[in-house]
């Protein structure tokens, strides 16, 4: 069953903040190394498609995708926290 969750998302090149609306809402962070994260929740399978799809439209390349349900992203912090 489809529930939301915490997805980051790399593509090679720069975006400017003004997309974010566009990509469902998701932050927008450009790296050093030339490529953008966009990261956020993602309310199902059908989000995470139509935001593939605009990478797609926009004809940017898709570096990874990367999932983790809320429990996980909080576990995750706490293990860099220490």
């Amino acid at each position: 069953m489809d529930e939301p969750a915490f997805y980051e998302i790399r593509v090679e090149d720069h975006l400017t903040d003004r997309w974010s609306e566009w990509f469902e809402g998701l932050a927008i962070r450009n790296d050093r190394n030339g490529e953008t994260t966009l990261s956020g929740l993602i309310s199902d399978q059908a989000a995470l498609f139509g935001v593939l799809n605009k990478i797609y439209a926009l004809n940017l390349r898709l570096i990874s995708v990367n999932r983790s349900t809320p429990a996980e992203r909080v576990r995750n912090y706490a293990v860099r926290a220490k």
